[in-house]
């Protein structure tokens, strides 16, 4: 499925991408195994595919799972078609599905709530969304899929306890507040559970998620260093986890109605 591909998010457990397939070609593409563990969400067009010699019809309604392995081929009726492209760790699988990175077998259809989620998800990347919050809202996307087909297994990795779920958002808390640059990968790792689990628990036992809460420590941080003077505004950006200045300054615009260096003159 090659074609024009846009990589908004590339670690190690996980790759979003935005692809517009430009193949005009109606007859079916050489069969290949497939190399990864993905998940297309077809936005336009109408794909046709033949996974180990069965046959799916794919559109926008539909998800298709490609399954690491399998001999997979594929056609384009309607000609150029465009999807998102998440591509999962085999660890990453297993987090998501109870331990166990076995998919089960069968075809996902879109709901509502997914269709929603998937748009979110790829404006937040083409407003140019971090990795923290595109890392975390992929896994709900991900994760949302899976529910589809096992919905036990992924709800499986809940902490049994409220206090269990408690003392796992209370850390999560106390980590982002020491570590407000920490990537959202090595804060699970810091707390020993999987992003997509983490994001769970937290949204459930704070109402609110990771990155939002994450995006009021930065808040408050640089309001603090603005109320002081602070005039490396470029300086501030890096020190408080954003990409660039550009990206702190839309933040900030977005939460408290002025630019940085407005604020800076108004707490001053």
């Amino acid at each position: 499925m090659a074609g024009d591909r846009r990589v908004y998010l590339c670690e190690d457990d996980v790759l979003l991408a935005d692809v517009r397939c430009g193949s005009t070609t109606r007859g079916w593409s050489p069969p290949r195994p497939a190399p990864v563990f993905g998940l297309v969400l077809l936005r336009d067009g109408v794909l046709r595919a033949r996974v180990d010699g069965v046959e799916q019809v794919l559109d926008a309604g539909s998800v298709y799972v490609e399954r690491l392995g399998t001999e997979q081929q594929f056609a384009h009726p309607l000609g150029p078609d465009a999807f998102t492209e998440i591509v999962l760790s085999e660890p990453r699988v297993a987090d998501l599905l109870g331990g166990d990175p076995t998919v089960p077998e069968g075809l996902v259809m879109v709901t509502p709530e997914l269709a929603l989620a998937h748009r979110m998800l790829l404006s937040l990347a083409r407003r140019g969304g971090d990795s923290f919050e595109l890392g975390e809202y992929t896994a709900r996307l991900s994760a949302g899929v899976f529910a589809r087909f096992a919905p036990a297994r992924v709800a499986s990795g809940r902490p049994a306890s409220a206090a269990a779920r408690r003392r796992l958002a209370d850390d999560a808390r106390a980590v982002l507040a020491a570590e407000p640059t920490i990537g959202l990968e090595a804060l699970g790792r810091a707390l020993g559970a999987s992003p997509h689990h983490l994001s769970r628990v937290f949204t459930a036992v704070t109402g609110s998620t990771l990155s939002a809460h994450r995006d009021r420590l930065r808040l408050a941080r640089v309001l603090d260093r603005l109320v002081e003077g602070e005039r490396d505004l470029s300086g501030l950006a890096r020190e408080s986890g954003y990409a660039d200045q550009s990206h702190m300054t839309r933040a900030v615009r977005r939460a408290a109605g002025l630019p940085p260096g407005r604020l800076r003159t108004l707490l001053a």
